[in-house]
C-alpha cells in the first residue's frame, strides 16, 4: 500500500519536470492520470468482483512484479507517448493488488473495518508523502528517471515475497457474486451513498495530486512549491489516524459529516482567500480533513454487506479510478485556457455536494437514496460546472454558470409503507 502511494504521488510531482523535458502542453500533461486509471480500473473490477475465488496470492506476486517492470519501462521512457504507454500497464499491475487487499483485511478483522480500513491506508499516506520527496531527491542527483527505478527495484523484493508466504486464513467468506445479487447490491443505499461520495471526494483528490504542484509554482515562493504536494501527504498520515480512533466512537457518517463541514471553509481560505506560505498552512489542513474519507465510507458500506466485501472494493475502487482519472483531465483544459488557480477553486463544488451526499445517508431510517436521481444530482452539480465554464469576451476570464432548479430535497422520498 505504501509503494501504491508514492507510484501515485511521484507522478504529480514530476510533472513539471516532465513538462520541460518532453517539450508537452498542459492539456496533454493531463492525460497522465487517465492513462493510470485505464487499465487499472479493468483489472480492479474483473478480479476485485471475484475476490476470494483467485488466489490472492499469486495475484499479488505478478501485480507487484508486473507494476516494477512498468515502472522500469517509465524510467527508460524515449518520449511522453511511451511514458503514457507505461503507465497504463502499471495502472493494470496496480490493479492486482488493490482489487484484493481490502477484501483480504475485511475477511481477517471483520470486527474492526472502520479502524483497519484507516490504519491501512494510513501506510498509503506514508508512501505517498515519501513520493514527491523522492522525486524531489532523484532530481538534485541528476534525473527524474532514478526514482522510477528506485520504486522498481522495491516492487520486485514485494514481488518476491508475496511469492513466498503461505496464503492466510481468513475468519468470513466471500459468497458468489451472480448477476441478480449485483443489482441488489447496486440497489442498497449504503452502496450508493459510498459511491456518490466517493466519486466526489476522489475527483477533488485526484485534481489535487495531479495540479497542486503546478498551482503552487504560482503561489508559493521560490523552493516553497515542491513541498507543497508533502506537506499536504504528511497531513495524511496523522488525519487517518485520528479517523481510525473517531470512527468507532462516534460513527462514520457523523465523523464524515463533521469533517466534511469544516473541509469546505478551509478548502475555500486555501484557493479563494490565501497567499503566501498560509496556502501551505490551507493545503495542510485540506489533508487533514480529505484524508480519511475514503477509507471511512468504504468501512460504512463494507459493514452493511460484509459477504460482499470484494464487489463492493472494487465497485468504490472502480468509481474513484474515474474519478481520479476524469477530474485531473477536465483540470487541465481549464488551466491550458485560464490557469490553475480557477481550476482548483471549481473543486469547491464536489465538495459540497459530498457533503450533501453524506447528510442524506445519515438521515436514516426514514427515507431512501434513489440512483438515478442521485447520479444525476452529482451530473448536475459537478459535470455542468466544468462542461459549461464559457469564456467573457473582452474580460479574459472564466464564468461557470452551474444548472439551477434542482435541490437536495429532489433526492428524498419517504419509503413505501
Amino acid at each position: 500500500m505504501a509503494l501504491t502511494g508514492a507510484m501515485i504521488q511521484a507522478r504529480g510531482a514530476v510533472l513539471p519536470t516532465l513538462e520541460g523535458f518532453f517539450v508537452v502542453p498542459e492539456w496533454q500533461l493531463g492525460l497522465v492520470a487517465p492513462a493510470g486509471t485505464v487499465g487499472y480500473l479493468l483489472v480492479v473490477v474483473v478480479f476485485g468482483t471475484g475476490a476470494g475465488h483467485f488466489d490472492a496470492r499469486r495475484l499479488l506476486a505478478v501485480g507487484a512484479f508486473g507494476a516494477g517492470v512498468a515502472l522500469l519501462a517509465m524510467g527508460l521512457a524515449p518520449s511522453f507517448l511511451f511514458f503514457l504507454g507505461a503507465i497504463v500497464v502499471r495502472g493494470a499491475m496496480t490493479g492486482f493488488l488493490r482489487g484484493l487487499d481490502r477484501p483480504l483485511l475485511s475477511h481477517l478483522y471483520p470486527s474492526n473495518r472502520g479502524r483497519l480500513f484507516n490504519l491501512y491506508d494510513g501506510t498509503w499516506a506514508v508512501g505517498a508523502a515519501s513520493g514527491p520527496l523522492a522525486v524531489v531527491v532523484a532530481l538534485r542527483l541528476g534525473s527524474w528517471r532514478l526514482v522510477y527505478a528506485a520504486l522498481a527495484v522495491a516492487l520486485f523484493v514485494l514481488a518476491v515475497l508475496f511469492w513466498r508466504l503461505e496464503s492466510p486464513t481468513v475468519e468470513s467468506k466471500e459468497q458468489p457474486l451472480t448477476r441478480a445479487r449485483l443489482g441488489e447490491l447496486l440497489r442498497q443505499p449504503e452502496v450508493i451513498a459510498l459511491l456518490a461520495a466517493l466519486f466526489l471526494v476522489t475527483g477533488v483528490e485526484g485534481g489535487l495530486f495531479t495540479w497542486l504542484p503546478y498551482y503552487a509554482n504560482g503561489e508559493l515562493p521560490g523552493g516553497w512549491a515542491e513541498v507543497t504536494l508533502t506537506a499536504m501527504l504528511v497531513a495524511y498520515v496523522p488525519g487517518r489516524f485520528a479517523y481510525s480512533a473517531l470512527t468507532e466512537r462516534v460513527g462514520p457518517l457523523n465523523l464524515l459529516i463533521g469533517v466534511l463541514g469544516l473541509l469546505l471553509p478551509a478548502f475555500a481560505f486555501t484557493f479563494f482567500v490565501a497567499d503566501g506560505l498560509w496556502v501551505l498552512a490551507g493545503v495542510v489542513a485540506v489533508g487533514l480533513l480529505i484524508s480519511g474519507v475514503f477509507p471511512t465510507m468504504m468501512a460504512y458500506a463494507t459493514d452493511a454487506v460484509p459477504e460482499y466485501s470484494g464487489p463492493v472494493n472494487a465497485l468504490a475502487t472502480g468509481t474513484a479510478s474515474v474519478a481520479v482519472g476524469s477530474v485531473p483531465a477536465v483540470m487541465g483544459v481549464v488551466v491550458g485556457g485560464s490557469d490553475a488557480a480557477t481550476a482548483m477553486r471549481l473543486l469547491l463544488a464536489p465538495l459540497a455536494a459530498a457533503l450533501g451526499v453524506v447528510v442524506l445517508a445519515r438521515i436514516g431510517p426514514f427515507y431512501v437514496f434513489e440512483s438515478n436521481l442521485l447520479f444525476f444530482f452529482i451530473y448536475e452539480s459537478v459535470f455542468m460546472v466544468f462542461v459549461n465554464l464559457k469564456r467573457r469576451v473582452g474580460e479574459g476570464i472564466y464564468k461557470a454558470e452551474a444548472p439551477i432548479g434542482f435541490t437536495l430535497l429532489s433526492l428524498l422520498r419517504p419509503k413505501p409503507q
